[in-house]
């Protein structure tokens, strides 16, 4: 991670592809660019199904092309999009024509699998990745920073928890860090039983204390999985070993992360729990642009308080350290079994603490049968990714049978 600025030629617009445009990371990026509009200039905007979101964000933001995902609403997309001067297409081969044109900053920010090739792609030379797509690093981490690495693209950290570190990661003195510590608010059930976790409701785990998160992210930060996800994104964006690694509860969200160094000194990056911090930061840096969140006032807060994590009231944070602990396939299976086992939890098939209990059987039944080698491409993260999900899928029809 490089500290070069991302420009287009002198006095020119910096431009920007969004892959992932309709959900609450491309909503966040959508105000910032609306708001300096001298600034950003839009070349692409990708999403998956929502056409009337896109076609309103790309005629806001003035947009070269506007891509879905799903080809069957090309259609409706074209209908809303006719007289704008704004091109429509839809597909996969279009998401990968959009990632091929020209564009100083691609933001990845696609959830799930389905945003790992065209992120993947994206990788060019003289090009910033804005990276909020976990898979790329969970499922794939050594085939994506090769692939950075390779290139000399310039890579940049959108979530909150790996943006802060890398604000106080002192990169020149790496062999002088001891410890890396992400924070996790706890999520709503921080203080639950064991057994109060057991009756929780799809509606109580959507109601996250502090951020604004889509539905997956909002339950994986309610079993801790999603601190988990990120302990492992960690151990790809900073030269750190996996046991220098840590995560601290802090209920409040004002310290999003920490970094201990060798001479006493502990480094933290606080602010307001809004992405667009982070978001602004990954597109001037190693400028700041201003951004209309709210301001810290310590002495308002006045207490911060931090706690160790309870790994067995939250086993999906222990299963992802795990996972990280064993590496080759097991990040991708741990990744594909929880969103089968989410999605599932979120339709009423299975109770809460089933999710972590559906992830721990698919990988212990997937290391029993030597499915958790290292993936050698893309084309194999994907097909242990299918694997792990047609696995968990009968883990829970057995279960709900």
């Amino acid at each position: 991670m490089a500290a070069t600025s991302a420009t287009s030629d002198a006095g020119d617009p910096v431009r920007i592809t969004v892959l992932g445009a309709t959900g609450s990371i491309g909503q966040s990026l959508a105000d910032l660019i609306a708001r300096n509009p001298d600034r950003f200039k839009v070349v692409a905007l990708v999403a998956n199904r929502n056409a009337a979101l896109l076609a309103e964000m790309a005629g806001r933001l003035n947009a070269k092309v506007a891509v879905l995902a799903d080809e069957s609403l090309y259609r409706d997309l074209a209908d809303r999009l006719a007289g704008t001067g704004i091109s429509a297409a839809a597909g996969a081969a279009a998401v990968l024509d959009a990632v091929d044109r020209d564009t100083d900053i691609v933001v990845g920010a696609i959830v799930g699998a389905a945003g790992l090739a065209p992120t993947m792609r994206a990788i060019r030379p003289g090009r910033r990745i804005a990276l909020a797509n976990k898979e790329c690093l969970v499922c794939a981490g050594d085939l994506f920073m090769a692939r950075i690495r390779e290139t000399g693209a310039e890579l940049l950290p959108v979530d909150s928890e790996h943006n802060a570190i890398f604000q106080v990661f002192e990169t020149a003195t790496a062999d002088q860090v001891e410890k890396v510590i992400l924070t996790a608010s706890g999520g709503p059930f921080r203080t639950f039983s064991a057994d109060e976790m057991a009756a929780v409701t799809p509606e109580q785990a959507l109601r996250h204390p502090n951020w604004d998160m889509g539905a997956r992210i909002t339950i994986d930060s309610a079993t801790m999985m999603n601190k988990g996800f990120e302990v492992i994104e960690a151990s790809y964006l900073f030269p750190v070993t996996h046991e220098q690694l840590g995560v601290l509860v802090h209920p409040q969200s004002v310290v999003h992360g920490l970094v201990q160094y060798t001479d006493g000194s502990l480094l933290a990056q606080l602010g307001s729990p809004d992405m667009r911090t982070p978001i602004a930061h990954c597109l001037a840096y190693p400028d700041r642009m201003a951004v209309p969140v709210k301001k810290l006032d310590l002495a308002e807060i006045a207490t911060l308080t931090f706690e160790v994590p309870d790994l067995d009231r939250f086993p999906a944070l222990r299963l992802a350290l795990e996972a990280m602990k064993a590496g080759g396939g097991a990040p991708a299976v741990l990744n594909a079994a929880d969103e089968i086992a989410v999605a599932a939890f979120l339709t009423g098939k299975i109770g809460f603490p089933d999710i972590p209990a559906a992830i721990e059987a698919v990988l212990e039944e997937l290391e029993a049968d030597g499915c958790l080698a290292s993936p050698g491409s893309v084309e194999d993260v994907l097909a242990l990714d299918a694997t792990a999900r047609k696995r968990t899928e009968n883990w829970i029809k057995a279960r709900c049978g």
